[in-house]
């Protein structure tokens, strides 16, 4: 493996040490990043099941200011910092150790904002959508912000639901990439955004 285009283009990247973790080959990357860039002009990231992190490193190699990476394999972590650090996006970069819905709520906590979501869970969760629309509650992403399933080609998600449209879908082999973009309806605030407003009204 190894990053494809942007300033850190070459660098190779390690694997995760045993069979527990299935990355993203470098033909699907290449294939995924022709459809949602090819580059991209600053933004955040969050790569949820970052397995080896190279989604989220070819993310910042072709232009996003920020990543968020998350996993819940201490192997996984540390092979994650190690290719930050081969490929020197460290810097840009935030690597947690924790459960994706846990990850999430935490996040939307710190008031975090996303521009690009990559979601790649074992194919066996199959809860790509569930946290999808969990970001979207949390009044997480921007937007016209991308979101990235991967999931295994036999299995199907919606074309379109809530405020999501899938764009794209491709299969290569066992596994299939669906494209989802975000279009939030500014007249429709979150909790979290109502919340607030609510805390800023002034009676008379």
């Amino acid at each position: 493996m190894r990053v494809v285009s942007g300033s850190a283009k070459g660098r190779p990247l390690k694997a995760v040490p045993g069979t527990g973790t299935r990355p993203t080959t470098d033909k699907v990357k290449e294939a995924i990043f022709s459809m949602i860039g090819p580059y991209f002009d600053g933004g955040t990231a969050l790569d949820l099941f970052a397995g080896t992190g190279g989604l989220a490193i070819e993310a910042l190699s072709r232009g996003m200011d920020k990543a968020i990476l998350i996993d819940m394999d201490p192997k996984a972590i540390d092979t994650i910092r190690a290719n930050l650090k081969a490929t020197r996006l460290e810097d840009q970069a935030e690597v947690y150790r924790n459960e994706a819905e846990r990850a999430i709520k935490v996040l939307d906590k710190r008031g975090v904002s996303l521009d690009v979501v990559f979601l790649d869970p074992p194919y066996r969760m199959k809860n790509g959508d569930k946290l999808m629309d969990l970001m979207h509650e949390k009044g997480m992403l921007n937007r016209g912000a991308t979101i990235v399933l991967e999931h295994e080609s036999g299995y199907e998600y919606p074309g379109d639901f809530g405020l999501f449209s899938c764009v794209r879908h491709a299969e290569y082999g066992e596994t299939a990439v669906s494209i989802y973009k975000y279009q939030k309806n500014e007249s429709v605030l979150s909790e979290s955004e109502a919340a607030e407003e609510d805390g800023n009204d002034v009676n008379p």
